[in-house]
This record gives structure tokens, sequence and C-alpha cells, in this order.
């Protein structure tokens, strides 16, 4: 779907078609997402939403995922700064010095000695001044306490959940980490990993966020959906908690090979999409039968569970596969906060490349 671009020019595609596809999904599962599937129809006739309707007092609202999608990018970027201006980052740490400040944001003040180590303006970076993210979008309750929580930066959450938190929030990681590194290692997955682990306990979420991680980083190295799983699925078997993200992903993978007609039924014997597992195999089972952008997300969200996730899932791995001319400019119009969106996803993309100016960065995106 990208032919005729250069190498750069599909890197930026793609990055740009995970940010702005899963915003899209993410919008368009925000009305629905505490609805029943009984319900849905309903209001929206038997073949469920197909377009934006209001959420939050508008059309087009992101909600809590696109928010903390946002956060994590902005994380990665300072990261980066600070290891080129300072020699040493650890990018958790930094990824979640950023998921404080989005905690800020939503009313909850974090630990004073961890929200300023001696720095006199706080909060602080370009992100968080955006007053448009203070909005609350019912953000998850397992992300909000494990961050109220924290006492040291990358301290692991305490909790023993396994919800779905771990898995919207983390494609960045997939969108600057490469795969594969030295010595067999896989930066992608350890950095999903332990991005992960800053909020939800379960090994199952953690190993989640991972893969997630993994396979949007496969995309972004040009393999198709299927065979990006298939790679992904390679180095995630042996990890700890793997055993219940596979029956998930298989039971996803099993509906596809049968070839019937894409449904919510479908979709809802897979789960609610709650927990971190049930989110990703709804997102790759909607992912592989999607006929298009559109037809993939739509599915993703009609459905008895967490809407906006499995929608916002969804549209990050087919924009991350198609690149972002296959999102709809009509729902592009609308979507709030459209030009952060894109802004910080031009820097990522610079960031990927290497040829994001530090210095110049700093003020942005200050890395200490």
């Amino acid at each position: 779907m990208m032919q005729g671009m250069d190498q750069g020019d599909r890197t930026a595609a793609r990055v740009k078609g995970c940010f702005l596809g899963g915003a899209v999904g993410d919008a368009l599962g925000a009305p629905v997402e505490f609805m029943a599937l009984t319900d849905i129809r309903r209001r929206f006739g038997p073949a469920g939403i197909q377009d934006y309707v209001e959420a939050y007092g508008r059309v087009g609202a992101i909600t809590d995922d696109t928010q903390m999608t946002l956060f994590t990018a902005e994380g990665l970027v300072r990261a980066y700064v600070r290891q080129a201006l300072k020699g040493i980052c650890a990018p958790e740490a930094v990824v979640q010095h950023a998921y404080l400040r989005w905690l800020l944001t939503q009313g909850v003040k974090p630990q004073a000695e961890i929200a300023t180590s001696g720095v006199t303006t706080w909060p602080d970076g370009w992100l968080v001044r955006e007053r448009q993210l203070w909005a609350r979008r019912a953000p998850g309750n397992t992300c909000l306490a494990a961050l109220g929580e924290t006492i040291t930066l990358r301290e692991r959450a305490k909790n023993d959940s396994k919800g779905c938190g771990t898995v919207m929030r983390v494609a960045p990681v997939g969108l600057v980490c490469r795969p594969y590194g030295d010595g067999g290692r896989s930066p992608a997955y350890e950095l999903g990993a332990a991005v992960s682990a800053l909020t939800h306990g379960h090994q199952a979420a953690i190993t989640a966020g991972g893969a997630f991680a993994l396979l949007i980083s496969f995309l972004m190295e040009g393999l198709a959906l299927d065979r990006a799983l298939r790679a992904m699925a390679s180095v995630v078997r042996p990890m700890p908690g793997s055993g219940i993200l596979t029956r998930a992903i298989d039971m996803a993978l099993r509906l596809v090979v049968k070839g019937r007609e894409a449904s919510a039924e479908e979709v809802e014997s897979l789960g609610g999409g709650w927990v971190a597992e049930e989110a990703l195999a709804i997102a790759l089972y909607c992912a592989l039968r999607a006929e298009s952008f559109e037809h993939g997300v739509r599915l993703a969200v009609n459905h008895s569970g967490d809407s906006d996730s499995t929608g916002s899932l969804t549209g990050q791995l087919l924009g991350a596969a198609w690149g972002a001319e296959v999102v709809p400019e009509r729902w592009l119009a609308d979507l709030e906060l459209r030009d952060l969106i894109e802004r910080i996803a031009d820097d990522l993309v610079a960031v990927r490349n290497e040829t994001l100016d530090p210095d110049a960065a700093w003020s942005r995106y200050p890395g200490w």
C-alpha cells in the first residue's frame, strides 16, 4: 500500500499511521466503551456504531488510551535527548516520569520528591502544557493507583493486575526500538515489558505489553501482519507468563482460519478486552480480518467490552502495517488534538532516524 515511497517516507507513514490510526480507533470506540452489544445495536442499528458520535462533550474525542500513548512517546523522546547529552539513561524511568506528568493531568499529585527532583518548574516540557490533555477520560484505576503509589523511579507495580492498560499505551516503544539486538535480546520486547511493569504486576500483562511493542516493531521493519505475528510469537513463547497470552492469540487465529464472516459475536467469543491478553487477541483478530481500515476498527469497537482500547489497538496495528494514508480523512478532520498527535509522531520519526538535534530539543524535551 506504500509502493513508490522511499524508506524514509515509509517509516514516517508507518509511525504517523500508528499514532493517528490508534487515536481514530479510540475515538470511534469511546462512546460505546461501557455499552453492551445489544444496547449498541439498539441505538445504532444492526451494524452497530459506524461513525463518530459525541463522547465527553465532543465528536472525535480521545480517551486515556491516546493520552497515555502520547506520554509514552514523550518519555521516549526525552530518553533519547538524555542519552545523547548526558551519556546515561534508563528509558523506562524517563517514561515513568512522563506517566507521572500524565497523572498530574488527571488530578492526582505524584510523589513530590520524584516529580521535581530539584527542578524549580514542574511539570516541564511542552506536552503537559497542552490543556486539552488535562481532561479526565475514564482513566484506568490500576494505572492511577500504581502511579500514585510510586516512591522511586523504575519501581515495578505491586498489584497483580493484568488489565489492558499495559498494551494500549506501549506502541511508541515498538516505533523506535528494533525487534532484535545484541546477544539474541529484543530491545522492543524488553522495554515494552519494562514499561508495562510500571503499572501492572501480573506477568501475563507484562508479557502482553512486551509482545505488542515487539509486534509493532516488526511492522515497522516492513513485515506483513501475519509474518510479524509469527516472528513475535517465536520471541515471546519462551517468556514468563506467555502461556496465558499464547492461548488467547491462538483462539483468535483459529477464528481467522475458519474464515467465517467476521462478526461481533466472534469478537465477543475472545472476551471483553478488559484484560491484556483479551485486548491483544481481539485487536489481532480484527486487524487480520480487516478488509479496510474502516472495516477493521468498526469490527473492533462493536462488542460488549473495552471498545476504545480494542479500537485503538486495532487502529495502531493497521496504521503501522499500512501507513497513514489508509486512515480516512473524514475521521481525521474531527479527531481531537490531531495536530498535536502528528507533531509528536514527527518527533518520534526523528528519534527513530537519529536525526533529532538533542540540543535544540532540550527545551521541549528536557532529559533530566
